[in-house]
């Protein structure tokens, strides 16, 4: 796919399970914590919460019940998820993409749903902050995807702008910006935590192009 960028492109993307994968967080967040607990067997800690949470089980109920004397709770637990510095890393080609968007005068963005301590910690992890003009975070604005407020609010005043929206939820992502005239592409992954049947949506939902990664996006 070859996508031209100037000055009147902006090149909008979702964060999580987009520019990066998301299970890379949880793993990060379940490290920080076992570390948090045990440091002597952090590694042990991880391993078991990792693999309750791969078969479908509750990986801090399991923490909880197994130190007892702590007194935790899901809440702090949670709060030690969401406002740890994370380990993650973008996926292949994205730097390539966003860095040969700004060589052609193109902008960029983010549209994600979230807490705006967790997303701007990613941002800051990903090392991507200095690509970014406009950031939206839903917990910042007051509405969540797919809310359409979510993307006009990102719109604001801009006018003749040639929106491109990339993400990878087809239950929330696409059925908004499609309805202002973006163009959509959808980033197919099997690792992706939020995975979906195309089938089960109707035309509305699905972007207007699926790739398989961001290598397939050739910028002019």
């Amino acid at each position: 796919m070859i996508i031209k960028a100037d000055s009147r492109s902006y090149f909008v993307f979702d964060l999580d399970d987009t520019l990066y994968s998301e299970i890379d967080f949880l793993k990060s967040a379940y490290r920080f914590i076992a570390s948090s607990l045990n440091p002597s067997e952090s590694e042990i800690l991880y391993h078991e919460m990792l693999k309750i949470y791969l078969s479908g089980g509750n990986a801090f109920k399991y923490v909880i019940e197994k130190y007892p004397g702590r007194q935790l709770s899901i809440e702090n637990l949670l709060n030690l998820y969401r406002n740890h510095f994370p380990e993650i890393s973008l996926r292949d080609g994205v730097f390539n993409l966003l860095t040969n968007i700004k060589k052609g005068n193109g902008k960029i963005g983010i549209i994600t749903d979230g807490r705006s301590v967790t997303q701007r910690n990613k941002i800051v992890a990903l090392g991507i902050a200095n690509f970014i003009d406009t950031l939206v975070i839903s917990e910042e604005i007051g509405y969540e995807k797919p809310s359409i407020n979510l993307f006009e609010s990102f719109m604001g005043e801009k006018s003749r702008i040639h929106y491109f929206y990339f993400g990878d939820n087809l239950s929330k992502d696409f059925i908004s910006p499609k309805k202002l005239g973006w163009t959509c592409i959808g980033i197919v992954d099997e690792k992706n935590i939020h995975k979906k049947n195309i089938s089960e949506f109707s035309n509305e939902y699905l972007p207007h192009i699926f790739v398989k990664n961001f290598s397939e996006i050739d910028i002019i």
